[in-house]
């Protein structure tokens, strides 16, 4: 997402010029959270040091971590209709479920790579974009409103976690050297509505627990696409009547924008050029959004939309491979190059939508899935990195196993180290669902479900026939 900040293991949630710094590099194959030299192995048997591929992050010091998303992301738990049909969109659907699980991918291995074959945040926006003008058919006060309500509980369960994580390791706002003071104990506002960077110490507890002395940075990562969700929202209103009014010149500001912050052109410090950065990286493929709901980009020819889109997304790459960032093409570090290929693989994916009102052929099989998936997207993208650092100790407990003592053992489990981490997240993740998910259907307002695939329980039997069968 210019910073895709997502947690734990990969690089930043996405994109570059987070909201939380540049990335630095962590390779995959390390796993965040072993104790250095302290591995479990056998005979203190030495091997490489797990790190998890960090999120990007710029500290203030000298040293130097999904964001998303996040790519993920937390996109909303609803999709957005074709224009014109009512029901759900299960393309939209399906887009949103491959949006999040690239994000979970691109966070364990850093695949710079996986920037560019679906760049997931601009997806999330998209589609959160397309909803929002569905939406707005309403009063705007009261859509923003419910909008936010949806957001924010399950951000709360999250922060509840995270800080008593970090107080219980002896952080204190107050006395943190790079906020410190009053405004430290301000800033934590943005665990409650994330307007701003919510505060996180660099270092905290110890570099042999658990998990790696930086665990903060990582977990923080996804709340940059929150900040930038809430703004979007907030925004919408008078985005979506620019756009009505002037549909061309609403949709490619923001690429104008990012040409002028995204490049230091114009350079805006601190938090506040993130932010910046952040909604014009991803203020077109919100507006993209805009476009399908209204039936825009279907009123124009597809050659001409696909061929425009495919000039838009060659020179993204002209541009990365002029502005190369420490993971090489990873576009969550070239704010423009990310702006202009995510906005023309948007235009070319929307153009396609087929409106689906069912998964077709085998896509069906994934149906449950993809339906639990756009049901539980906030979790699912909160909690991700969180839970890919987690999954270090609990490996790091096979060291310690009878048949695990030899050598050849432990070069086997060393290199298969992060498929092992790949295999485990995800029953990490629906036991999350499990454990919170049910806070986002409180949040809309629903009946809280523990496992929202779309099964329906049989109805059961009447009075009448269960006598009759007795």
């Amino acid at each position: 997402m210019t910073h895709g900040h997502t947690t734990g293991t990969g690089a930043s949630p996405e994109p570059a010029g987070s909201p939380y710094g540049t990335p630095y590099a962590g390779g995959p194959g390390t796993a965040a959270g072993m104790p250095n030299g302290a591995t479990g192995r056998p005979n203190g048997a030495a091997g490489p040091p797990y790190a998890v591929p960090r999120q990007r992050t710029t500290e203030p010091a000298p040293v130097p971590a999904p964001a998303t998303a996040t790519e993920a992301g937390p996109a909303p738990t609803a999709s957005a209709p074709a224009a014109g049909k009512g029901g759900r969109d299960r393309y939209l659907d399906l887009l949103r479920s491959v949006a999040l699980v690239r994000v979970v991918v691109y966070h364990l291995f850093g695949w710079a790579w996986l920037s560019v074959v679906f760049p997931s945040m601009g997806v999330m926006f998209a589609l959160a974009g397309s909803l929002m003008a569905r939406s707005l058919k309403r009063p705007a006060l009261g859509v923003i409103r419910g909008r936010v309500r949806r957001l924010l509980p399950p951000m709360w369960v999250f922060a509840v976690v995270v800080l008593t994580m970090m107080f219980a390791n002896g952080w204190n706002p107050a006395d943190d050297p790079d906020r410190g003071g009053t405004w430290g104990l301000v800033e934590l506002f943005n665990y409650l509505v994330p307007i701003g960077a919510p505060p996180y110490p660099w270092h905290v507890g110890s570099a042999s627990g658990l998990l790696e002395d930086t665990w903060a940075v990582q977990a923080a990562g996804p709340l940059w696409y929150l900040r930038a969700y809430l703004w979007f929202v907030i925004a919408s209103p008078l985005l979506l009547w620019l756009f009505r009014k002037a549909p061309w010149p609403t949709l490619l500001a923001p690429l104008a924008l990012t040409a002028v912050v995204g490049t230091d052109l114009v350079k805006i410090p601190g938090e506040t050029g993130n932010a910046v950065t952040d909604f014009a990286v991803y203020g077109g493929c919100w507006v993209l959004g805009f476009a399908h709901h209204d039936g825009l980009l279907k009123r124009i020819p597809r050659y001409v939309s696909v061929s425009c889109a495919s000039l838009v997304m060659a020179f993204g790459l002209w541009w990365a491979s002029n502005h190369l960032g420490p993971d090489g093409w990873d576009l969550n570090d070239i704010p423009l190059a990310q702006a202009t290929w995510s906005f023309g693989f948007v235009v070319i994916l929307l153009q396609y939508s087929p409106s689906w009102q069912e998964l077709p052929g085998r896509l069906a099989k994934w149906d449950k899935l993809v339906t639990l998936s756009n049901n539980r997207a906030v979790t699912i993208y909160l909690w991700h990195n969180l839970l890919i650092m987690a999954t270090v100790p609990i490996i790091d407990l096979a060291y310690r196993l009878p048949f695990m003592q030899s050598e050849r053992a432990v070069g086997a489990l060393d290199g298969a180290y992060t498929i092992w981490m790949f295999a485990l997240v995800w029953p990490l993740i629906g036991l999350m669902v499990l454990a919170v998910g049910w806070v986002e259907d409180l949040a809309a307002k629903r009946k809280p479900r523990l496992w929202p695939n779309g099964t329906k329980r049989a109805a059961a039997p009447s009075r009448s026939r269960a006598a009759h069968r007795g």
